[in-house]
């Protein structure tokens, strides 16, 4: 017979337990996400309000930074709470919730950059029947569906999380609550949670990548067809940061959830979780070529207009 314990709350034990290295991870981190969240932010007005940037790719630009905004948040606050926090709990509700909003956004995110590859293959693909073809409903279709999948998926996945037991040990290893550290401390429910996590994290990842490649096969051979040297060297930088986003956020989600919990995997998963629920929300925002222009161009205006 197990005992199982009511849980009210969990530990989370960070990224480590050196108080110095707790001071030096606060800054960096601090740094990162205000960066992540300035950056995201003034991309989605600067997309709303610049006439150069109303074309279908910043439309689904402004819905990534968007979702990356939420990402980021959903996981850093906390972390740098506990960083310089003696205490370093998490109710179980709350711990419920990080898990629903982090899988929601994972999956909305995923989506949405099978989405942004969609768009350029058919911008150098079919340029004359572009405008047709992206049009502003077929745009808005495409961009609910990754709400709706994400929304979905994340609340059965919770239940999921809902169904585990706990006998005793409520301490995290991990800086926010994760499922495979959550799977290893259990002590009852994990079967279903276990082999759920990795079907449906391998169906989807394996889905998405494949739409992504078929994108970028159809972009590579559109390129190659350009007599413009030009027209080709602007073709690849448009596809650059994508493509940047595209391998860290899939490599790193992959090495984590594509394999059962282990002591070992759960603390090499804790290490690279850093990179997408920090790195990645800022690619874009320090990337963006076109987006830098037209952030130039609208400073100017206020500049004149003073």
């Amino acid at each position: 017979m197990l005992n199982f314990t009511h849980v009210t709350e969990f530990i989370l034990l960070g990224l480590t337990g050196h108080q110095e290295l707790q001071v030096i991870f606060f800054v960096v981190f601090l740094i990162v996400y205000v960066i992540t969240i300035v950056g995201n932010v003034g991309m989605i007005i600067l997309i709303k309000v610049s006439p150069q940037l109303s074309s279908p790719m910043y439309f689904f630009l402004s819905h990534l930074s968007f979702v990356d905004v939420w990402f980021s948040t959903n996981v850093t606050p906390k972390m740098l709470e506990n960083l310089i926090s003696e205490t370093k709990t998490i109710p179980y509700a709350s711990c419920l919730l990080q898990c629903f909003f982090f899988i929601d956004l994972v999956h909305v995110e995923i989506f949405i950059l099978d989405v942004m590859a969609f768009d350029p293959c058919m911008a150098i693909g079919n340029p004359l029947l572009y405008g047709s073809k992206m049009s502003r409903i077929v745009c808005t279709r495409l961009i609910s569906f990754p709400y709706i999948y994400g929304f979905l998926t994340s609340l059965a996945a919770t239940l999921w999380t809902y169904g585990l037991y706990f006998c005793g040990n409520i301490k995290i290893n991990h800086f926010y609550c994760a499922d495979p550290p959550l799977i290893k401390m259990a002590c009852a429910g994990t079967y279903v949670k276990e082999y759920t996590v990795i079907i449906v994290a391998g169906i989807n990842f394996t889905y998405s990548l494949t739409v992504i490649i078929i994108s970028y096969l159809f972009i590579l051979i559109a390129i190659l067809r350009m007599r413009s040297s030009e027209g080709r060297r602007k073709a690849f930088s448009s596809c650059g940061s994508h493509l940047t986003a595209v391998v860290i956020f899939y490599g790193t989600l992959i090495f984590m959830y594509l394999r059962r919990p282990t002591e070992e995997s759960v603390e090499q998963g804790k290490m690279v979780a850093v990179f997408y629920t920090t790195v990645i929300p800022m690619i874009y925002s320090l990337r963006n070529k076109d987006v830098k222009e037209a952030m130039t161009k609208v400073i100017s205006r206020i500049c004149l207009a003073k």
